[in-house]
């Protein structure tokens, strides 16, 4: 598929509905591969924060689960759901899980990591953790290729349907609130 921005795209959501991106124009979009048993989960609750900070203004998150790293979502799209939303309060909409690298990944995923490729870890002992992690578990090329390094990368979507920015799994949701700001105001 030679898609040009996310409108292309229609995905299922964890109830096995089609979710259209086309029916979202203008809106600012946050993707999120999620999982439920990460170190990384607890950004559930700064990301539904995020959501009903803006969601008012524009933004929608949506949240991609992923079993590819660790098997760290091993349940089911409707359990995924429960979970997420009794455990951290999720309001925003979850989709059916994907694979987001390798053959089996979803086109959405080929697509988003096309325009924009990895950016960085960030310093400090977290994010030299998560490269060795990443290097031994996932790719060991995955700055250069852009493969998805982790649960809880985040990519933001403009009104326009473009990926304007990616975040990876260490990017805090509250350290993303001024770039969903910057292109809310835009």
């Amino acid at each position: 598929m030679n898609a040009t921005n996310i409108y292309d795209f229609t995905v299922k959501t964890a109830r096995g509905e089609d979710f259209a991106f086309a029916d979202h124009k203008g809106q600012v979009i946050l993707i999120v591969n999620t999982a439920t048993q990460c170190g990384f989960t607890p950004q559930f609750d700064g990301l539904e924060k995020l959501y009903q900070d803006y969601k008012d203004k524009g933004l929608l998150v949506i949240g991609f689960p992923c079993n590819q790293f660790g098997s760290q979502n091993p349940e089911g799209d409707e359990e995924t759901a429960t979970e997420c939303r009794l455990n951290h309060g999720v309001t925003f909409p979850l989709m059916a899980k994907i694979d987001v690298n390798g053959q089996d990944e979803a086109p959405i995923y080929t697509w988003l990591k096309s325009q924009q490729g990895f950016t960085s870890l960030g310093s400090g002992p977290k994010a030299f953790m998560m490269d060795k992690v990443v290097k031994l578990k996932v790719d060991k090329n995955y700055k250069e290729n852009g493969a998805i390094a982790w649960n809880f990368t985040k990519f933001l979507i403009n009104k326009q349907g473009e990926a304007v920015q990616r975040f990876e799994p260490t990017a805090e949701p509250k350290d993303i609130a001024p770039a969903i700001e910057a292109e809310l105001a835009k």
